[in-house]
């Protein structure tokens, strides 16, 4: 069975690539619409799991994508806007959504909240395992392999190396890498990334060389063929 897909309607252009940039780390599909017309037009010609829309948008806002929705299909609605009115929430409701995100919000919760409508749904991700130059992540049983040889990880060290696997050959900060691990409210400081990275690094033996330091940015998980 294919991984859910996600449909993200959204006029802010930078805003809808990055919810659909962590969306498929999160392994799902993902189909962008710029204005309600091509929302609309996406939802009717395409197989849509759960819906993220914004209300504030020209031509058909996300009151009249909503409606439209609704008239054919019960697929979770997550609302995403400005406003933070109880009765516009209400209203939101009443047209039949789901779940209602006031901006500026953390991307990390959108996502959780995404995956909390489609576990309710009855709909998951299909695990994705990884394996490249010796090492071997089975995401179903939470287990790594390098080589043959299984690696014990505490949980935060599974989660970065997780982190790496998802942004195979692209350079993240030290503080995208601490806000995907750790949480945007972790109040630790950047030590924690570098103290956890050497750990993982000495943990994975051979395959620890795959993950570079990058001057003056982060890290990176390099591969010749990811």
């Amino acid at each position: 069975m294919a991984n859910p897909q996600i449909l993200v309607v959204e006029d802010e252009e930078k805003l809808r690539k990055l919810v659909a940039t962590y969306l498929r780390r999160e392994q799902f599909q993902v189909l962008e619409a710029a204005d309600g017309e091509e929302g609309v037009e996406l939802f009717e010609s395409h197989p849509v799991d759960l819906v993220i829309l914004d209300i504030m948008m020209p031509g058909y806002d996300g009151w009249t994508v909503c409606r439209r929705i609704r008239e054919t299909s019960q697929a979770p609605i997550i609302l995403l806007t400005a406003r933070s009115e109880e009765n516009d929430k209400l209203f939101g409701f009443e047209l039949g959504a789901d779940d209602y995100v006031t901006k500026p919000f953390s991307v990390k919760e959108l996502m959780a909240r995404t995956k909390s409508l489609l576990k309710r749904s009855g709909i998951k991700p299909e695990e994705k395992g990884y394996e490249v130059e010796g090492l071997t992540v089975d995401t179903a049983r939470h287990q790594v392999a390098v080589e043959g040889e299984a690696v014990d990880l505490t949980p935060k060290e599974y989660e970065l190396l997780l982190v790496f696997l998802k942004n195979m050959n692209h350079a993240l900060g030290r503080e995208t890498i601490l806000n995907q691990v750790w949480g945007y409210d972790y109040y630790g400081d950047l030590r924690t990334v570098d103290t956890h990275v050497k750990r993982l690094r000495q943990k994975l033996g051979a395959a620890g060389s795959m993950i570079h330091t990058v001057r003056g940015v982060g890290y990176m998980f390099e591969v010749e063929n990811p």
